[in-house]
This record gives structure tokens, C-alpha cells and sequence, in this order.
């Protein structure tokens, strides 16, 4: 064997791999979930910051009762939070007439089927609007707009998958935005359109016309400042509406950027969360610790993973000071010794890197369900991140690193003393 060789150094480092195969496996797959941690980490906090601060929204704005603008975002936008309150039926009729203002859709929200939040609009959120450049939502087959003048409801994709209703199924919605066995169910909808998956938060809403939750039991209007219960056979007058949030679309960003400090500057009814991507990107700011946290976490793992394979080289020295003598006897140089151990270690840490990746893909789907179900955010498992072509590389010279001590011990092998006859 040409002990200065390449093919020599491999040779000696699968050797060595195959006699102690199970310390070696452990190590690697410590390094993996450290590995794997990491990109995760990385993965999903870009992708739910994508999402949330620029994902399908297609509105610029949200108006809402005076309060908590993140608060407005997270109820109306993404279906999370419950609503502020609710704002004259005016506020959203006076909004529809501006003329800055290119679109604007009324929501009211307090009800759910099954834990799936409910919520009145009107007809033009599904024929006017492009929740991204050219895309409008698209009916599966056999689906339409609901009739604003009787109880159909159109319902998303995942509404859909996760309770088993089609076109033609009809169902009880209850009040209050959380499911409960002993909330009263209030009339029968029937579902006349399924969305096309969004990968949104809309995919997880059912949507009935407005009017129905005027009239939904458990709903009161304050639109005068006194209560009035609708009557099923009578209208209800504009001044007792009212609604949850106001959705809205402008022209041109300066004009949303006058309207929005008019309204929460001066008015004291209403709240105008503009533009919605800066307050979620607020909320990331805001709880950006904790990503911090996680990564920190992340990388300590791999810090330990390299003190394991530190170790377990370390601990296999004492029974190989004879067999490096016998190569040091045979030609092999210190510095080949030394390569060999630190090739051992970083071919370690490289197979923990290449598991690491499987670690990362099902880590990645475990929270992609996770999310989706919450929130109705889609993560691309298949996304690239840089942290794919960065960490794995980086925990091989980690793992390089802590294969230095016992490389050097192996350096420092004296030949004649460990040479002796075995008693």
C-alpha cells in the first residue's frame, strides 16, 4: 500500500469506518438532525415571511373598527384573530364611492362550520378581484358565484377536502368563530362552488352572501348605536348594518397612502391598516427572537454532533496506537496519520450532511401540514433556500475542525513504544 497516496488515505478511512461502524452511524446522524435543523430553520422562516407579507392578498387595505391594525390584518386577511369589533354599514358604502379607491368588498365574520371560520361577502370578491396580477378565483366544475338573495355558500379547497361538502351538500353554520357541540346551529346553506386551490388562506374560509349574517341567529346590529334584530321576512334599512372589516383595493399606492393617514389621523370610528404587508412585516420583525432562538438551537446541535465525533474518534485512539505504529514502521508518514483522521472525521460529518438533507424534507413537511392547517399558507417543500448549498459544506469543515485533536495524537504516535511485544 502507498501509504502517501489518495487511495491509500480512503482505503484506511473505510477501514477504519467498517470497525467501528456503530459509533460512526450515531455521530452522522447526530450531525444530520443538526443539519437538517438548520436548513429547516432557515426554510421556513423565509417562506412564512414570504407568505404572510406578500403572499395572494390581492387587497391593498383593510378598514376596520378603531383599534389594533394587526389585530384588523389578522382577522380579515388571514381568518386568525377575532374581529375588533364592527363599523358602520356607511363607512363601507361612503369607501365604495372614492374615487381613489378601485375596489372595495365588505366582510362580516362571527360565524364557523366545523372550525372553519365563515364569512359574508359580496359576489364581487370572487368576479373582480385579482388576488395576484391576472388571477382571479376559479370555480372547480360545476361551481358559481352563491346568489346574494338566498343561502348558498361557496367554500374553499381545503373546506372542501377536510369536510367532505361538494356542490349540492348543504350544511349548518353556528355561531361564534371557534366549533363548539353545543353552539346552535343556525340555517341550512347549500354549497353551490368549490374554490380552485389558492394555497391561501381563503382556502379555508366558507363564504356566504352578507346578508345571511345579518340574519344568522346570535347576531345583533348596532348600526344606530341600538340593537335591531332582523326579521326573516323583512329588509333590514342600511343604518342598522354593519360589518367587520372593509377590504380594499386602490388605484395607486399614494392615494392609499393619503386616505389611510386621513382616517387613522383625524376619524376616531375607524382603523385603516395600510399597506397590509408592512404590518405583517412588523409582526416578523417583532417576533424575529424567536427565529433567532431557533437557529441558535439549531447550531448548537451541530456544535454537539461535532464534539460527539470529537469524541468517538478520540476514544478509538488507544486501541489504534499499534496499528498507527505499524504503518509509521512500514513508511506511513505523520502527516499521513494525521490526514487519515482528519478525512475519517470529515467523511463522517459528510455523510451526517447528506442525511441531513432527508432530515430537512421531513421536518419541512411535518410544518407544511402544520401550517396549512392553521393558516391556509402553503410551504413549497421543494423551495430552493441558500441555506441548502451553505450549512452542509459548512458542518463538513466543522466536522474537519474536530477531528484536529485526535489527528494530532495520532501525529505524535512514537513508533518503538507502542511497537512493544503484546503481554
Amino acid at each position: 500500500m502507498k501509504f502517501g497516496g489518495i487511495s491509500g488515505l480512503f482505503l484506511m478511512v473505510q477501514r477504519s469506518l467498517r470497525q467501528h461502524a456503530l459509533s460512526s452511524m450515531i455521530t452522522a446522524m447526530s450531525m444530520a438532525l443538526g443539519v437538517g435543523l438548520v436548513m429547516a430553520v432557515f426554510a421556513v422562516n423565509e417562506q412564512t415571511r414570504n407568505a404572510f407579507t406578500g403572499g395572494k392578498v390581492g387587497f391593498d387595505a383593510v378598514l376596520g373598527a378603531r383599534g389594533s391594525k394587526l389585530q384588523l390584518v389578522l382577522n380579515a386577511v388571514f381568518h386568525l384573530e377575532t374581529s375588533p369589533g364592527n363599523i358602520p354599514w356607511k363607512l363601507y358604502k361612503d369607501m365604495k364611492k372614492r374615487p381613489e379607491v378601485a375596489l372595495a368588498i365588505p366582510y362580516a365574520v362571527g360565524d364557523n362550520y366545523r372550525g372553519y371560520r365563515v364569512v359574508g361577502t359580496s359576489g364581487e370578491l370572487f368576479t373582480k378581484l385579482e388576488f395576484e396580477k391576472g388571477e382571479t378565483y376559479r370555480f372547480q366544475e360545476g361551481g358559481r358565484v352563491f346568489d346574494p338573495d338566498y343561502r348558498e355558500a361557496v367554500i374553499g379547497s381545503f373546506v372542501a377536502q377536510k369536510t367532505g361538502l361538494e356542490v349540492g351538500s348543504k350544511f349548518n353554520p353556528s355561531h361564534g368563530v371557534f366549533d363548539s357541540e353545543a353552539a346552535e346551529k343556525h340555517g341550512e346553506y347549500v354549497v353551490v362552488g368549490v374554490l380552485e386551490p389558492t394555497n391561501s388562506p381563503v382556502d379555508r374560509v366558507v363564504w356566504i352572501p352578507i346578508e345571511g349574517v345579518f340574519r344568522m341567529g346570535g347576531h345583533v346590529l348596532r348600526g344606530t348605536g341600538q340593537v335591531y334584530v332582523a326579521e326573516d321576512d323583512e329588509e333590514i334599512p342600511d343604518e342598522h348594518k354593519e360589518v367587520s372589516a372593509v377590504m380594499v383595493k386602490f388605484h395607486s399606492p399614494v392615494m392609499g397612502q393619503l386616505l389611510a393617514l386621513q382616517i387613522n389621523n383625524r376619524g376616531k370610528v375607524a382603523t385603516m391598516a395600510y399597506p397590509i404587508a408592512a404590518e405583517m412585516a412588523d409582526l416578523f420583525n417583532k417576533i424575529g427572537w424567536i427565529h433567532s432562538v431557533l437557529t441558535l438551537v439549531a447550531y448548537l446541535i451541530v456544535v454537539v454532533a461535532a464534539a460527539s465525533l470529537l469524541a468517538a474518534i478520540y476514544n478509538t485512539m488507544n486501541e489504534r496506537r499499534r496499528e498507527m505504529a505499524i504503518m509509521r514502521a512500514l513508511g506511513a508518514r505523520r502527516v499521513t496519520l494525521f490526514g487519515v483522521i482528519i478525512l475519517e472525521s470529515a467523511t463522517i460529518a459528510s455523510f451526517g450532511a447528506i442525511l441531513g438533507f432527508v432530515v430537512y424534507y421531513v421536518i419541512l413537511s411535518i410544518v407544511a401540514v402544520l401550517i396549512r392547517n392553521e393558516t391556509g399558507v402553503v410551504i413549497d417543500i421543494t423551495a430552493w433556500n441558500p441555506s441548502l448549498l451553505t450549512v452542509p459544506p459548512g458542518a463538513i469543515v466543522v466536522g474537519a475542525f474536530a477531528g484536529l485533536i485526535p489527528a494530532f495524537k495520532a501525529y505524535r504516535t512514537d513508533v518503538a513504544e507502542n511497537l512493544d511485544p503484546l503481554s
